[in-house]
């Protein structure tokens, strides 16, 4: 029985996922987005910064790492069945929300049409402070400005019109990491999907065995938050209506 305040999210058509960094998605992520797949929802990802700034490996020049990353995620991505990636390249620890970076998501959105965003909190977790990194922050704020307003008002951003790239409404974001979470997919029969796609971001992870026993612990400590029976995974969201 779950508790009357989480909301189990059903999967939509369409959904993109607008994240800061690669790997990002997939600790929030990966077990909804290959349920939602597997269901027969189509989804992309926008993946903002080029993660130049990640890994623990100092053996590995930073202009490499942009490379590697692109290269983990797109592997991470074939897991759950997500063939269809863009990758902005902004600088990794310097992001703004920002009008050029809000004209971005904007476009990404008018292009693939999305019922929902899945983008990361607004609002910063002090109890997951490391969910809340600056990058974080600002992908999520200019993700909600480009759903609203920028995407769906015709008369915003008109240089996207003249790419033939008419105005979308999104039907709903849910964001991920929220400290106020109010809905959640059941992942219990993906969570291995969601440990095989983090563990494809091998530059960034100095443990890989300890990482994903720390994520499967984390996603079953989810599952009991929205009231699951023991045993069984979770991802939790914050959703908002939009449309």
């Amino acid at each position: 029985m779950t508790m009357p305040n989480f909301e189990e999210l059903e999967p939509v058509e369409r959904v993109l996922v607008v994240v800061a960094h690669p790997d990002d998605v997939d600790f929030g992520s990966a077990g909804t987005v290959a349920k939602w797949v597997s269901e027969g929802s189509i989804v992309a990802y926008c993946i903002i910064t080029d993660g130049d700034a990640g890994g623990f490996d100092p053996g590995i020049a930073r202009t490499e790492m942009p490379s590697i990353r692109q290269r983990e995620q797109t592997n991470a991505a074939g897991i759950l069945g997500v063939a269809d990636l863009t990758f902005l390249g902004y600088r990794d620890g310097e992001l703004q929300a920002t009008i050029g970076l809000r004209k971005d998501i904007a476009r990404k959105i008018r292009q693939f049409r999305p019922n929902r965003v899945i983008c990361q909190s607004t609002e910063r977790n002090f109890d997951r402070i490391y969910a809340s990194h600056p990058d974080h922050l600002a992908a999520a704020e200019a993700t909600i400005c480009a759903v609203y307003p920028d995407a769906r008002n015709p008369f915003a951003f008109p240089e996207l019109l003249a790419e033939n790239l008419e105005a979308h409404t999104v039907q709903d974001v849910i964001m991920q990491a929220s400290p106020n979470p109010n809905c959640y997919t059941d992942i219990t029969d993906y969570v291995d999907n969601k440990i095989r796609a983090i563990l494809e971001h091998k530059s960034q992870l100095s443990n890989p065995e300890e990482t994903a026993a720390f994520v499967r612990g984390w996603v079953e400590a989810s599952g009991a938050e929205v009231g699951l029976p023991k045993g069984r995974f979770a991802e939790t969201y914050r959703r908002v209506i939009t449309g």
